[in-house]
């Protein structure tokens, strides 16, 4: 049996003032949970169904030895969590404590002007982890990234991207690195755009794009060129472009180096 007042815990960190009260998010279902346990990410709680346990046990017990395991059923574990087919576990992670970004980061930054949308901004972090992006720099406004839509959608990648929360515009002017905007309308073809061995890639809202401060800061602007009808395309599809992009020309660059 799980204690009411566990359950009760877990049910509030649906919500996000209670996680931020707590200190708290949940890490749901098998996959995500069998990544999360040997990383560095302190689990404070896990609960999961006797199958799920009993399957995993020995790396349960290699991770967490400390850490508290409730067994039962999976239509508690059902019940308790913001996903409707969980079957397997439930995850009260501790939120990390975080240093300010440098200002000089070595590889690519990705900086996130108010994604509001939990499931973009999830593929998003999937994106910055595939390309070897080493950081996400968020704006207060983006979306919670400890939304368990996000965690569903980083389909376990919010383990490896460190992600912090800045006053965009003030960070981007202490910056020495090249700052790529993606803008609709105007700038460089993303497919010819020469991008440095070291940079900052702007990402605006999916619906009013850029803020005006956050334009201001941009050094190089860059843009996908439509070739269909479509009348947008997804950020995080953007995000995707703008990133697969970057690293053909790096790699050109580095195989010319090396002929």
């Amino acid at each position: 049996m799980i204690p009411k007042k566990t359950v009760k815990l877990v049910k509030s960190l649906h919500q996000k003032k209670n996680r931020y009260q707590e200190q708290l998010f949940l890490v749901e279902g098998a996959k995500s949970i069998i990544e999360l346990l040997p990383s560095s990410f302190t689990v404070r709680t896990l609960i999961g169904t006797s199958v799920f346990i009993k399957q995993h046990k020995s790396f349960i017990e290699r991770y967490l030895p400390d850490t508290n395991v409730l067994e039962t059923t999976a239509a508690t574990v059902s019940s308790i969590s913001s996903y409707k087919n969980n079957n397997a576990g439930v995850a009260l992670v501790e939120m990390p404590r975080k240093q300010p970004p440098s200002n000089d980061i070595e590889g690519y930054g990705l900086v996130l002007d108010d994604i509001s949308d939990p499931g973009n901004l999830g593929t998003i972090i999937r994106v910055a982890d595939w390309y070897g992006i080493q950081c996400i720099i968020s704006s207060f406004n983006t979306t919670d990234e400890y939304n368990p839509k996000v965690i569903s959608a980083s389909m376990g990648s919010f383990l490896r991207i460190p992600f912090f929360r800045v006053d965009i515009s003030a960070y981007l002017a202490r910056t020495s690195l090249p700052v790529y905007g993606t803008l609709v309308d105007r700038g460089v073809s993303v497919y010819q755009m020469d991008f440095a061995n070291r940079g900052l890639i702007v990402l605006g809202n999916e619906s009013v794009g850029m803020q005006a401060d956050i334009v201001s800061q941009i050094t190089h602007s860059v843009h996908i060129p439509q070739f269909g009808k479509a009348e947008s395309l997804n950020v995080g599809i953007a995000a995707a472009v703008i990133c697969d992009n970057m690293r053909r020309q790096i790699g050109k660059k580095d195989t010319t180096r090396t002929e």
